[in-house]
């Protein structure tokens, strides 16, 4: 998702100092890695108050979205996928410090299911071809030593 930035009404409060320390409070570590994340506040069509965590510069892609519609937050992901939609601000939070972390192990648990369905595929496909092969060999090595 792209953030575009427009200029801002004055005096239009989004989201109040507790609000913006729960969710900075969540994204801290993400923040505070030294990768260049930041965070802007912006706001919808009608009016409701967003809060984006941004990627990286140059770029500065969107990873990470919560918004305030009405008296519900919501969290949605870079690409516009709901993730987490609740009332209390702190669950969300939580949602969001769980998204941000669990990235490696995604790709953790896929490497994990391709290893597994890599050797699944060994035993039940190749196993029974060197048995068979195996017992041929058996059978035919007394006529190969007469040849010998």
């Amino acid at each position: 998702m792209s953030v575009v930035a427009f200029e801002r009404k004055r005096n239009q409060v989004l989201w109040s100092e507790a609000e913006l320390d729960t969710i900075a409070a969540a994204l801290n570590v993400s923040i505070a890695s030294g990768d260049g994340r930041s965070w802007e506040t912006g706001i919808t069509e009608k009016g409701d108050a967003q809060l984006y965590l941004l990627g990286p510069l140059p770029d500065q892609a969107c990873e990470l979205c919560v918004s305030r519609i009405g008296g519900r937050y919501i969290l949605d992901d870079g690409s516009g996928r709901l993730l987490f939609e609740h009332q209390s601000l702190a669950l969300v939070a939580l949602h969001a410090k769980a998204a941000m972390r669990s990235s490696w192990w995604g790709l953790v648990a896929r490497v994990a299911l391709l290893w597994c369905t890599i050797r699944h595929m060994i035993h039940d496909r190749l196993e029974p071809l060197l048995t068979e092969s195996e017992e041929m060999l058996v059978h035919l090595a007394p006529q190969l030593a007469a040849f010998a």
